[in-house]
């Protein structure tokens, strides 16, 4: 819906040239439940385990600044496997065109289809938490109530949340949220209607909010704000500890 906005799309300034390469992540392929297959990156854990952080990219799709901080993620952690999902099937924006097209160009089925799998593909035995931005934020929510009773946690950075409040009575584990006051779409209002709605539902939600604009915690973004990433991030890395196994 916000992709088909030219006002959304326009608000996104073109991300700043990043590029990284890691030495232990990789590229992998898994099936599909629509006959197809999908493209994912993951870091394994040094040690065996059923800790899982599945991870959703920005509305850029997975570039290297999704790499780059799933892989500060997977330092901080430990004991956690990481797996960047790709909803995009393969396509990395850096125009605010793309990144629109490409947005509106996935489907609920194939989103589904491409979460599914790789909850398949961790196994009945994984414990599942989740982390996202911005469209990526919006998805991190919807792959924890796909996950069910595996999901442990769940963060959202500015993402839009779920609006049936029967889905949210679905829900595992507890959320939390970093949402930027600054932010035109996933304003005040949407938050403040997803902590009641929340609230309704019987689930524990625990809202940030900086005084910042969508997009803020990524430094390749005109908009970055190195105060609030780095207050968010801390409370991320707290919330996700307390919930690894």
């Amino acid at each position: 819906m916000l992709a088909s906005s030219k006002k959304f799309v326009m608000s996104h300034k073109n991300p700043l040239p990043l590029r990284f390469q890691s030495s232990i992540g990789k590229a992998i392929t898994y099936k599909t439940a629509d006959g197809k297959t999908a493209g994912a990156y993951e870091l394994k854990a040094k040690n065996p385990t059923n800790n899982y952080l599945l991870v959703v990219h920005e509305w850029w799709g997975l570039n290297d600044w999704v790499k780059k901080e799933s892989e500060k993620i997977y330092n901080d952690l430990g004991n956690v496997n990481v797996i960047d999902l790709d909803l995009y099937d393969g396509k990395v924006a850096t125009t605010q065109q793309d990144a629109g097209n490409f947005m509106k160009s996935v489907t609920d089925d194939r989103a589904k289809a491409i979460i599914n799998g790789a909850i398949a593909y961790v196994g009945p035995k994984a414990h599942i938490t989740t982390i996202g931005w911005c469209f990526g934020g919006g998805w991190s929510l919807q792959t924890t109530l796909l996950a069910g009773k595996q999901a442990e946690g769940c963060v959202m950075y500015y993402g839009m949340p779920e609006q049936d409040v029967n889905k949210l009575k679905t829900l595992h584990c507890d959320v939390l949220g970093n949402f930027a006051n600054k932010d035109q779409w996933i304003n005040t209002k949407v938050v403040a209607k997803f902590e009641a709605d929340m609230k309704t539902a019987g689930k524990k939600l625990t809202v940030n909010q900086y005084d910042a604009d969508h997009g803020f915690a990524n430094p390749s973004n005109p908009v970055y704000n190195s105060e609030a990433t780095k207050v968010a991030y801390g409370k991320t890395i707290a919330f996700l500890k307390g919930r690894v196994k």
